[in-house]
């Protein structure tokens, strides 16, 4: 799979790198084409030939975890809610029965939970163990309906959001995330919800979950619509 920094080695490759830096990762305009031909070809081969439903990622040992697993945010602060008794993950779209579902809920819903390595567009990599509900489970629930074949994923961080496709959502790893090393998800990685899934790269998994939408149509994403591939398999 091509990442980010291999996206910048083509494009010093093809002479320009002077551009890269100057205009940073987007490249500008004489970048651009070049990045997203070669991030379409790597979403099709991620999603039509390297993917797998039936492959799980390694797991390990809890003794392997990584001391500090680092977090980001698009918000200038880290984003909290004022009323986390309000909260309510909405799930719409292309289902026989809309949802609204609160944390409790969620928790008595069927349970997954592991211990697997994160992978960062950035190049780093760290071990922790995350529980929640699977994908599935919210999939069946609702009642999705046969015409989806992508889901949208909304955060309340300053309008957050990215595209999956359907067999990366209902792969068995892919869950909504409410715990995180043994203890409640922190605000710092994402609380109260977060998509997570050891079969995508970070920047897939969005954090401060407040939606999911079944769609026909592949949705955009923040990172994705800047130029990052929008499959993100690892």
């Amino acid at each position: 799979m091509i990442d980010r920094r291999a996206f910048l080695r083509l494009a010093a490759g093809a002479g320009t790198a002077s551009f890269v830096g100057a205009c940073g990762w987007d490249g500008g305009n004489a970048v651009r084409p070049l990045l997203l031909d070669v991030s379409r070809v790597n979403d099709w081969v991620g999603e039509k030939i390297l993917f797998s439903k039936n492959r799980l990622a390694r797991e390990y040992d809890i003794a392997e975890r990584t001391a500090n697993l680092p977090s980001y945010f698009i918000s200038p602060t880290m984003p909290m809610l004022q009323d986390p008794k309000a909260w309510r993950v909405q799930i719409a779209g292309l289902v026989r029965e809309p949802l609204s579902l609160s944390l409790d809920q969620l928790q008595a819903m069927p349970r997954t939970s592991y211990t697997v390595k994160h992978h960062c567009v950035e190049g780093w990599t760290a071990i922790a163990s995350w529980a929640g509900v699977p994908v599935s489970a919210i999939a069946e629930r609702c009642g999705l309906l046969p015409q989806a074949r992508y889901v949208r994923f909304d955060s309340f961080d300053s309008g957050y959001s990215n595209g999956w496709d359907l067999a990366s959502a209902m792969h068995p790893q892919t869950i909504l995330a409410y715990g995180m090393n043994d203890n409640p998800l922190s605000p710092a990685h994402g609380a109260p919800l977060r998509l997570y899934s050891p079969t995508k790269l970070g920047y897939k998994m969005t954090k401060y979950l407040v939606s999911l939408t079944f769609t026909a149509e592949r949705p955009g994403g923040y990172w994705e619509d800047q130029g990052y591939p929008w499959f993100g398999g690892v």
